[in-house]
């Protein structure tokens, strides 16, 4: 493991000094490339550096050990030498989880599909309420959240939702979010004060490249029709709305927030190959899904994930059985302590896997 740091850390400063040459800024599309490649090397090199200082630091105390002649130095090594010794035995445990294999499509922005499930109105509220959630989330992090298609309730509830991502490793912290989300409150439709359970379910897709699905324009079809919805800003006179059908696979997109027949083919485009992309990934790696389903990223979208109590404050992810007692902060977007564990989890277990293997 430590040569191949070494190694990587040789590479990660030969490109530095690659990104100041002449040829190389003089060409954008290079630049760019080398230029990612250096910034996804710079943490693991980072790390890597304080794990040399450690174990040098280490080395160095176990010199002084054989120094007989000053009893006080000898007992400050001793030390100083356990505090690096856990240290670099930390850090060596984190890089080990830094080297194992990154899913292809971590970088990628994310297309959200959110759908109310059981429940009725009860469901289509709290289908808005995740909505809200992810949009808080994403500005939090600084992504930007482009709504491709809504249908809502006239009491504020959302049947459906798909909307996009973008930004630097949406899908990474986004991707253990699919599955069925159950929420336990009093209705806002009664006022008895029963406990009412629904659910709502939530797919994310790793946004398709242009080379990653090419769709023959022979397999689709394309309708228009009016917007629709609870009025105001959705609903127009125009047949602005798409609906795309594949006709191999049967699956169908539709768009109609915008108001041009233009953009929302293209958001409808953008939306199929997305789904086109993730099912063939799906298909081509059967195999190694059927071994990532006990995972916490396996996105197995009938399984239930988690669920919000209102009543006890509490939100619990049933994958890793981590309850949070803040649930009116994670509704509001403070979901970074949920996913990181979400993250360490499945890290562990790929490393677990690796050492077996």
């Amino acid at each position: 493991m430590l040569e191949k740091l070494a190694k990587m850390k040789k590479h990660y400063e030969e490109l530095g000094e690659r990104l100041g040459t002449p040829e190389v800024i003089s060409d954008q599309d290079l630049f760019r490339g080398l230029a990612k490649e250096h910034s996804q090397l710079g943490e693991i090199v980072a790390k890597y550096d304080e794990y040399r200082a450690a174990a040098d630091s280490a080395a160095d105390c176990r010199a002084l050990l054989s120094d007989e002649s000053d009893p006080e130095l000898r007992e400050l090594a001793h030390e100083e030498l356990k505090e690096a010794e856990d240290r670099a035995a930390a850090l060596e445990e984190e890089l080990k989880i830094m080297l194992l294999p990154k899913d292809p499509n971590d970088e990628r922005n994310v297309i959200i599909e959110i759908r109310a499930g059981i429940g009725g109105d009860e469901a289509a509220l709290f289908g808005a309420t995740l909505f809200r959630m992810y949009s808080r989330y994403a500005e939090r992090h600084g992504w930007k959240l482009e709504v491709i298609d809504m249908n809502d309730t006239e009491i504020g509830g959302v049947k459906e939702a798909v909307f996009q991502l973008s930004g630097r490793s949406a899908y990474s912290r986004m991707k253990f979010e699919s599955g069925v989300h159950r929420v336990q409150r009093v209705p806002e439709t009664e006022s008895q004060g029963r406990i009412h359970t629904s659910a709502a379910t939530v797919a994310v897709l790793p946004e398709a490249e242009d080379v990653d699905v090419v769709i023959d324009p022979n397999d689709i079809r394309i309708d228009t029709y009016r917007s629709s919805g609870a009025g105001g800003q959705h609903v127009n006179k125009t047949s602005s709305a798409i609906r795309i059908t594949h006709i191999p696979t049967g699956l169908v997109v539709q768009s109609q927030d915008e108001r041009s027949q233009i953009q929302n083919r293209e958001k409808a485009m953008r939306v199929l190959k997305s789904r086109l992309y993730d099912l063939y990934s799906s298909q081509a790696h059967d195999k190694e899904a059927a071994s990532r389903k006990a995972m916490v990223g396996s996105g197995d979208r009938s399984a239930k994930i988690r669920t919000y109590n209102f009543p006890q404050s509490r939100v619990t992810d049933h994958r890793i059985g981590l309850t949070l007692y803040k649930l009116e902060a994670f509704i509001d977007g403070d979901m970074d302590e949920m996913i990181d564990a979400l993250i360490l989890d499945e890290r562990m277990k790929l490393l677990q896997s690796d050492a077996e293997s």
